[in-house]
């Protein structure tokens, strides 16, 4: 403790004596200084009861008095709320006396280094520690007793008892000096006094984790009114707190030897993760503004997307809209969901998997999962029961994603009933769960960024999208822009690659610098969302003009229908990230044109109907084009007819009338039976015939 040399005068003579500071002064003459004497007064103005104390303050204040309070906080914490409490009442006296509790909580931010989840042991018991990790669970607030009144029911004497522990303590003897009875006592609830209190559990970061390690979790207990519910599940947080150690008990046994560790959170602060928080500094918004003066500035965020990664322009400019995205609209009755989804699907090697995980990096809010082990619960919400008995939901990852972006990797190597779970987040942006007494809806407002392999290994270009991946279409048409990225040899672009990658490895470097570095990039994102652009007259006339004219290419009698209005929906939004990416209130007519082009890019690659060349979104929103489908019907209808005749049809007669009514092949009609009976349309009731189911 600082001592100080104070002299006395005894006897006409001086003496020179060794006397202790009182804590409590020394933490006083801290808050005396301007800085906290503003923070005092501001919390008397705001109505608030806690004094946040910089770490650092301390720490050059008085080294000796910080060093204490790290190994003793619950003694120090006491002398800093009780030199807090005495400093307003000098600022604010009569703020002071309302102030039910008589005591200001400080709480201390910003420790020097965080202590590693999984570094936690007994020598960190009854220490101050600040760790770092992602909430997964969090209870409701809970009223928590910190003084309890009791009345005895002999004499009706009333006796306060402050309260410590899990459970509610009631007075030994009754306090009237002339009852002295050990009870019965009842509890009265409005004279005694509550503070909210909530538990957390927290997570280590992915990106602490040791390789092949699970991560490790720890409970937070939050007792004060200004610290409870200020993290939700999914916010990366810094914790303040001091480790305690509590023994379980076990029923008709007692305690356990081997206790268990949790967290009394002195202070809890939510890292910027959570897109709202990153806030550009004035020199960065300086540069950002400046930034998008720049007319080319579109191709500079796109070289500036994995630039280790060469080519995919439009697949790079495709995932510039992702992370920007659309405006969403709620009206009365509907919300337009504002975030892309986009499917890439591609020939092994073409650096999906390392696209997607540089997007997760850079999004604000970003995860990553891969679809082997992502199952329905970890991808939506899981019901979990608790010690108490009651039910509470953890948060899956797109949830914990949401206004962020989830990167699903392998989407096609996921099963099935696990698939389900994305067709709700994907077009209404929620996540519905009623399970165990639990009927939720969670948020899940997330741009998914999808990849998969084809079904054959190779994207095979005379077969049909959804033949290709063995993805149902229900989620095909939830993606707004569909890419496949193939590996075709190509002379000239296959030097520049080869040399690129080789550049990489020689170097050990990126061989092209991105024009914005990447956490300026992520400050730029999260500022340009922050616009909502409009929709000009001239980009409405552009977007109507391409709509109108792929509907009219439809309109002819057996044509295939080329784009609904799902796709014009994604059309705007497109164009609305394209202006939001360029920071401009509006969209003109180039937005709107850029986002026809990409769209237009889109359906070529994957609505094209392989066997007439024509555009058919049906492709993507039914798994078969309209040529198919025109013949399998001929087909059923050929058989119905004939079954009309002679009751049974036989395979030979129809596979001829086929040929010489309808020009089909023999192996075509061959290919269109099996499948009507895959389907259970028709089936054999023996060999060699046929009949409608």
């Amino acid at each position: 403790m600082a001592n100080t040399n104070i002299q006395k005068r005894e006897g006409g003579r001086m003496t020179e004596e060794l006397e202790v500071i009182d804590p409590q002064e020394r933490f006083q003459e801290l808050f005396k200084t301007e800085k906290y004497r503003q923070r005092i007064s501001q919390i008397a103005v705001a109505g608030k009861t806690s004094l946040i104390a910089d770490f650092e303050d301390l720490l050059t204040f008085d080294q000796e008095l910080t060093e204490e309070l790290l190994q003793n906080p619950d003694e120090y914490l006491k002398h800093a709320n009780n030199a807090a409490y005495a400093q307003l009442q000098i600022e604010d006296r009569e703020y002071a006396e309302k102030i039910e509790i008589e005591t200001v909580a400080v709480r201390i931010v910003r420790l020097l280094e965080a202590t590693q989840l999984r570094k936690l042991g007994s020598h960190h018991m009854g220490k101050l520690v600040m760790i770092e990790g992602i909430v997964v669970r969090s209870t409701p607030v809970r009223p928590m007793v910190m003084q309890a009144v009791f009345r005895c029911k002999r004499c009706g004497e009333i006796t306060p008892v402050n309260q410590t522990g899990p459970f509610l303590r009631a007075p030994f003897v009754c306090t009237n000096p002339s009852c002295r009875a050990k009870g019965p006592f009842d509890f009265i609830q409005e004279e005694s006094t509550f503070i909210d209190s909530q538990e957390l559990r927290v997570q280590e970061r992915p990106e602490d984790l040791p390789p092949g390690q699970l991560p490790r979790s720890l409970n937070i207990k939050l007792i004060g009114s200004e610290i409870v519910d200020v993290a939700r599940p999914g916010d990366h947080v810094s914790i303040v707190g001091t480790v305690r150690a509590v023994a379980p008990t076990l029923p008709t046994v007692g305690k356990l030897r081997a206790f268990i560790l949790h967290l009394d959170a002195n202070s809890i602060g939510v890292l910027g993760k959570e897109p709202e928080t990153v806030h550009p500094s004035p020199e960065e918004e300086e540069r950002i503004l400046e930034l998008a003066k720049d007319p080319w500035i579109h191709r500079k965020i796109i070289s500036s997307i994995a630039p280790s990664i060469y080519g995919y322009d439009h697949v790079k400019e495709a995932i510039m809209y992702l992370l920007f995205g659309g405006v969403p609209k709620t009206l009365p009755d509907i919300t337009i969901r504002g975030e892309l989804n986009v499917l890439l699907i591609g020939d092994p090697g073409t650096a999906k998997s390392q696209l997607l995980q540089y997007v997760s990096r850079l999004a604000p809010r970003g995860l990553y999962t891969s679809g082997r082990g992502t199952t329905a619960a970890g991808l939506t919400a899981a019901v979990i029961r608790e010690k108490s008995g009651g039910m509470t939901l953890e948060a899956g990852a797109l949830v914990l994603a949401d206004k962020g972006i989830a990167c699903i990797d392998e989407m096609d190597k996921m099963r099935k009933e696990d698939r389900v779970a994305i067709h709700e987040a994907m077009e209404q942006h929620t996540v519905s769960i009623a399970k165990g007494g639990i009927v939720a809806t969670l948020n899940a407002r997330t741009a998914i960024l999808a990849a998969a392999n084809p079904a054959l290994g190779r994207y095979e270009p005379h077969r049909t999208v959804a033949e290709n991946i063995s993805l149902p279409v229900t989620i095909l048409s939830r993606f707004d822009l569909i890419f496949i990225l193939r590996d075709e040899p190509n002379k000239e672009a296959d030097i520049k690659m080869s040399e690129h990658i080789l550049e990489i490895h020689r170097k050990g470097l990126s061989p092209v610098e991105p024009p914005i570095p990447s956490e300026l990039l992520r400050k730029y994102i999260s500022y340009a969302k922050g616009i909502k652009p409009a929709l000009t007259k001239e980009a409405v006339q552009r977007l109507k003009d391409f709509y109108m004219a792929m509907r009219s290419a439809s309109e002819t009698e057996g044509s295939p229908v080329a784009i609904t209005a799902r796709q014009l929906e994604s059309l705007v939004r497109t164009a609305e990230a394209r202006a939001r990416s360029s920071l401009r209130k509006e969209i003109l007519a180039e937005d709107a044109e850029a986002a026809v082009a990409i769209t237009n890019r889109s359906l070529e690659e994957v609505g094209i109907d392989v066997s007439s060349d024509k555009f058919d979104i049906d492709l993507i929103m039914t798994g078969k084009p309209k040529s198919l489908r025109d013949k399998l019907q001929t087909v059923l209808s050929t058989i119905m007819e004939m079954q009309r005749e002679t009751g049974l049809v036989e395979k030979i007669a129809l596979l001829n009338e086929l040929e010489e009514k309808y020009k089909i092949s023999t192996g075509e009609a061959e290919r269109f039976i099996s499948q009507l009976l895959r389907e259970g349309t028709i089936y054999s009731p023996r060999e060699g015939y046929l009949k409608k189911t």
